[in-house]
């Protein structure tokens, strides 16, 4: 966790009849980087009487927080902003991130599974107030919004306006509002899932007592469900193989591996694209984001990171296996022990450093780890697990989310990302952990504020959250992620250090401006995110490009490199389901005895709303008693969507033959409509509507069937109703 004060709150703040109540909630916090230390020894207090001072005596019972969520720069998996006041009934969580910080990584799967146990009561809401320049910018955001599937609506804090209002002072945080529209409290740090429960329980039975709690299904459209065609999505590493000519690529966003020659011809697909944890054969295996890649022994070994786990791909038997994590994540930070059975934190890379050994960056524990295939062990190797720039010995240096790996056969280079640096370990058990690019050994935890883009040398340079590194010739190359460049760090010769001097390592740019952009001439990228040679080539996973980028090593050229034979996996796409649908039922429509008909359909908006033009309406018609009646290629070709969302639209009704007078066909059309309130509100409802409807084919009868709303019958509460509907 990274800290902009420096109060590291460890408590939940409750407020109780318009008084703070403070409830100690444990070491909720211990995962940051100085809390060991503090141990609860500073306190965020005074939040909810500051937020009743302001509002005063005579607007109390409004219950609005003052600003709600007003002054953020952008909204992201939303049509327009959300006002608090609009979500008045449910209980609400502001998680305070940013999408550099590994320990927001964590917290996303608490707060996906909080909102599938709540999906009707909870509202989360990402309030993302950047640490890094390059995280200020909105379009940014919305990649890694994509690229981590996340869901609920963002909002860019830019400004720091929520930060301050809320008076956040570490990522992440999560606030929480009651139904009443109050500030009940803030929970700092990862691992809160089971108190955040808690109290989003007491506070939903608190809601219902009162009569105020709001159980309407609310929807969302999130970046990770717009379609993207390409054969890449969101490349994390890359690993050049030239004896062999191979590329593997990790194909983040697809959770698989991809292998191809060097030219970009298609030879392998490791993992079938879904999202878990399964060994097995590579059409059947599944991977969770992998990113580092390395190969020993004629093996590929796969930091898999949202697995939590090190995977091993037998490349001539094609199976995979897991060979370190058990699928947990778990901070520890010593001891070794049986690597099937450990928890680990977010393996970021890996590489070999010995016959049997990898080195792994664990970057959610901050510190560099062995795994010794051999005796099937691992643990940490170096760094405390204090997150910050330190050098020193092995076991009192300080790593800063470690995310790559490289290494001339003495010493390991490390991508430090959240420290902007570059660091080196020798592999040797006396060596010390040293900085050769930017800065180190400031004021405890100043070193994750000290990032740009200077060219200089050694601890004078400047870089920003870079994740990659690959050496070649006495150089190391550095994927410069958020300044959209790839770096080159000619290392001094010298015998201070290891064979060099890290003060005197020559950082220069090497390809790239800071202009985010996917260009070959100029060179342009997009948060670089691994590199790799092979001979004269550097190989880089241009990550938000979705694309691999090949530089010549002699004259820089740069291009990118066509990838033949590869393709996105094919979705598996389910039939829609429309959960709580309002029903019309129809006492009888005439229609002429012709092979198709259409339905002409009307949904009847509430004053003020529209239908989201930007969000999917799927659609299902069904005929439940004569399924053979309707021809099955010709729906299916339609997609059952409706496209362009509206409000009135036709659907043809193809039959498999042509009916005859008298026949009868009992059909049944299913739409979910997106409502949204107008002028620019992103707060929307889903709608589903289902029409029952016995069509009698008579001479001379219409040539199709109008369908209103008008007459729906609201859905009645129970269990089946109860269940997720589209979204």
């Amino acid at each position: 966790m990274s800290h902009r004060g420096w109060n590291y709150g460890l408590a939940f703040w409750i407020r109780n009849a318009g008084f703070p109540l403070l409830i100690l909630a444990g070491f909720i916090c211990q995962h940051a980087p100085h809390s060991q230390s503090q141990a609860g020894t500073a306190l965020r207090t005074g939040l909810a009487a500051n937020l009743m001072a302001q509002k005063g005596e005579a607007d109390q019972e409004d219950h609005a927080i003052p600003g709600g969520l007003e002054g953020g720069v952008d909204w992201i998996n939303t049509s327009g902003p959300i006002h608090l006041q609009d979500l008045r009934g449910k209980i609400v969580l502001l998680d305070f991130w940013t999408y550099c910080c590994i320990n927001c990584h964590h917290v996303l799967p608490d707060l996906e599974y909080l909102e599938k146990k709540y999906p009707n009561e909870l509202v989360v809401i990402g309030v993302h107030t950047a640490k890094f320049e390059a995280e200020k910018v909105t379009d940014n955001i919305r990649k890694k919004v994509a690229e981590y599937r996340i869901k609920h609506p963002i909002i860019n804090d830019a400004n720091q306006v929520l930060w301050n209002r809320f008076d956040v002072n570490s990522w992440p945080t999560i606030v929480v509002i009651d139904a009443a529209g109050e500030y009940v409290g803030a929970a700092p740090g990862e691992g809160n899932r089971a108190l955040l429960d808690q109290v989003i329980e007491k506070k939903i039975a608190e809601a219902k007592k009162k009569g105020i709690l709001n159980s309407e299904p609310l929807t969302f459209f999130p970046e990770s469900e717009k379609p993207h065609q390409g054969p890449l999505l969101y490349p994390g590493k890359i690993l050049a193989d030239p004896a062999n000519n191979r590329l593997f690529i990790t194909d983040t966003g697809h959770n698989r591996i991809i292998a191809t020659t060097l030219d970009g011809k298609h030879l392998l697909t490791i993992g079938n694209g879904g999202n878990g944890l399964k060994d097995g054969a590579f059409e059947a295996a599944q991977f969770n984001r992998p990113q580092g890649l390395c190969l020993l022994q004629g093996k590929l070994y796969v930091a898999d990171v949202e697995n939590h786990a090190i995977r091993e791909i037998d490349l001539e038997a094609k199976q995979v296996r897991t060979v370190a994590g058990t699928g947990k994540q778990v901070f520890k930070r010593s001891g070794t022990s049986k690597a099937i059975e450990t928890p680990l934190n977010s393996p970021w890379d890996v590489i070999p450093m010995g016959a049997n050994t990898l080195a792994v960056a664990m970057a959610g524990n901050h510190q560099i780890w062995k795994l010794d295939l051999e005796q099937g062990t691992i643990g940490p190797w170096a760094g405390t697990g204090r997150e910050d720039i330190q050098d020193g010995d092995k076991s009192e240096a300080a790593f800063a989310q470690p995310s790559g790996l490289a290494t001339d056969g003495k010493t390991l280079f490390v991508a430090d990302s959240e420290g902007s640096a570059v660091r080196a370990v020798g592999l040797d058990e006396s060596s010390k952990v040293s900085t050769i690019a930017g800065t180190h050994d400031l004021p405890q935890g100043m070193s994750l504020f000290a990032f740009g883009d200077k060219d200089a040398a050694g601890h004078t340079a400047r870089l920003q959250h870079c994740l990659g590194v690959a050496f070649a010739d006495g150089k190391v190359y550095v994927a410069d992620s958020y300044n959209n460049k790839v770096k080159e760090i000619t290392l001094a010769a010298d015998a201070k250090w290891g064979g060099f001097d890290p003060k005197k390592c020559e950082v220069v740019t090497y390809a790239g401006t800071k202009t985010a952009g996917q260009s070959d001439d100029p060179p342009l990228f997009d948060e670089p995110g691994g590199v790799s040679v092979a001979g004269d080539l550097l190989f880089v996973a241009d990550t938000n490009n979705h694309a691999v980028r090949v530089i010549e090593r002699g004259t820089r050229k740069v291009r990118t490199l066509p990838l033949s034979g590869v393709e996105a996996p094919r979705p598996v796409k389910s039939k829609p389901k429309f959960a709580r649908a309002a029903v019309v039922k129809l006492a009888k429509a005439e229609v002429a005895p012709t092979q198709e008909f259409t339905l002409n359909v009307k949904i009847e908006l509430p004053q003020g709303f529209e239908i989201n033009a930007d969000a999917p309406m799927p659609a299902l018609l069904e005929a439940p008693e004569q399924p053979q009646a309707l021809d099955a290629l010709k729906i299916s070709a339609t997609g059952q969507e409706i496209h362009p969302p509206a409000a009135e639209f036709l659907v043809n009704v193809p039959l498999a033959a042509a009916p005859k007078p008298g026949d009868v066909l009992n059909l049944r059309f299913s739409v979910s409509s997106f409502e949204c309130k107008k002028e620019g509100a992103g707060l929307c409802r889903p709608r589903n509507y289902v029409w029952e409807i016995p069509v009698h084919f008579v001479a001379g009868g219409a040539k199709g069937i109008e369908l209103s709303t008008h007459d729906a019958v609201a859905p009645v509460a129970s269990e089946a109703a109860q269940e997720p509907g589209v979204k």
